[in-house]
């Protein structure tokens, strides 16, 4: 389901795609993608490994070509325009820095290439280099820095060559983890002190979630859904968003809506029944998909709600996540108790019913 970004502030969008279409042979790896980019927005293309997220990217530098549609660039077609010529810089996953230059010559590498003045040269890596807080490592080779150094390095040859966009393919994948958090809030800094448009791909949605203006859920090559983290967060328009958005995931399960006594409810099998709003779009007899999220299952002490079995405790400092088995569906809920509670005790849970998230069953589309 592809739909374009609404922004009502924008009058034309910076970078656009209309009916993008990508094969390989036979293999069709982009459905047609429709989308609009703001100028100057941060946007951040999430999904899983194989949906079609690092090609779009490249059909966008000009390393992949296009199959069908167009990718237009302020008010440009550039299908056919080279990669050098598009105004675009890309920062890659392995950084792909020459080992034998040093970080001043990786820096001026593509300048020089482009026969840009030497003056010219000396005050963007000067710009760069304090940006990025590389003036102490210029003279080093790339074997002598750090992980999150080479990482500026690369974003700095990016930041050099002065772009109209800046393209990211999963720029933090080889770094530890903290050093991940770190490089995200440099990443959306640089963003924001250069007010550039930026295209950043990624499979982790914690860094979707964190570093966006908009996020774009990609799923086989389609477009799930797409707008500010947080509008996707509290309302995933289909099942897939709903699941991949969220650590630890929605809690979905399927049932079939019945009476319950005057109001409506989820039978998910075994005598159980979920609660449902009391304006919630549904009629008995429909195949439903109940979603909710962790925070929204409280945990009962006085034996209201519905029972489960507790199947792993995972204590997280400030918070506790519990993994429980109702009948043959696991779920999973957070509490920011210190919950005395052991695999195989038995727990009780109070959806909060105005949380709850409802998709149809045999499409996967959000009722």
């Amino acid at each position: 389901m592809s739909r374009p970004m609404e922004n009502p502030s924008v009058e034309q969008p910076f970078v656009e795609f209309q009916g993008l279409r990508k094969s390989f042979g036979k293999l069709e790896i982009l459905h047609g993608i429709d989308l609009q980019i703001p100028r100057h927005a941060f946007v951040v293309l999430v999904g899983p490994s194989g949906c079609g997220k690092s090609t779009l990217l490249r059909m966008i530098a000009g390393l992949e070509k296009v199959t069908d549609g167009k990718i237009i660039i302020d008010n440009q077609v550039v299908n056919r325009i080279h990669a050098k010529d598009r105004g675009i810089a890309m920062v890659f996953q392995n950084y792909a820095l020459y080992p034998h230059m040093s970080v001043k010559e990786n820096l001026s590498f593509s300048l020089e290439m482009s026969k840009t003045p030497k003056d010219v040269i000396e005050q963007r890596i000067e710009r760069a280099a304090k940006i990025l807080q590389l003036d102490e490592l210029l003279e080093r080779r790339p074997a002598h820095l750090s992980g999150g150094q080479r990482q500026r390095v690369a974003m700095g040859r990016a930041l050099v060559r002065e772009p109209e966009v800046f393209l990211f393919d999963e720029p933090l994948s080889n770094l530890d983890a903290k050093l991940r958090v770190e490089m995200r809030a440099e990443i959306r800094a640089l963003h924001q002190r250069l007010s550039s448009t930026t295209i950043y791909v990624t499979h982790d949605q914690v860094e979707a979630m964190t570093m966006a203006d908009v996020v774009v859920v990609m799923n086989a090559g389609r477009i799930e859904q797409s707008g500010p983290p947080l509008e996707l967060y509290d309302k995933p328009a289909t099942e897939f968003v709903a699941a991949f958005l969220g650590s630890p995931a929605m809690n979905l399960i399927r049932g079939t809506v019945v009476a319950d006594g005057n109001a409506l409810a989820v039978d998910v099998g075994e005598d159980r029944k979920l609660p449902l709003p009391a304006d919630a779009p549904v009629q008995p007899g429909m195949k439903v998909v109940y979603g909710l999220r962790p925070e929204h299952l409280a945990v009962a002490t006085n034996g209201e709600g519905f029972a489960a079995e507790v199947a792993l405790v995972e204590p997280a400092g400030w918070e506790t996540h519990l993994h429980a088995d109702m009948g043959a569906h696991r779920v999973r809920a957070i509490s920011t108790s210190r919950m005395e509670v052991r695999p195989g005790d038995t727990v009780h849970f109070v959806p909060d019913t105005a949380q709850v998230h409802l998709f149809d069953s045999a499409t996967g589309a959000r009722l």
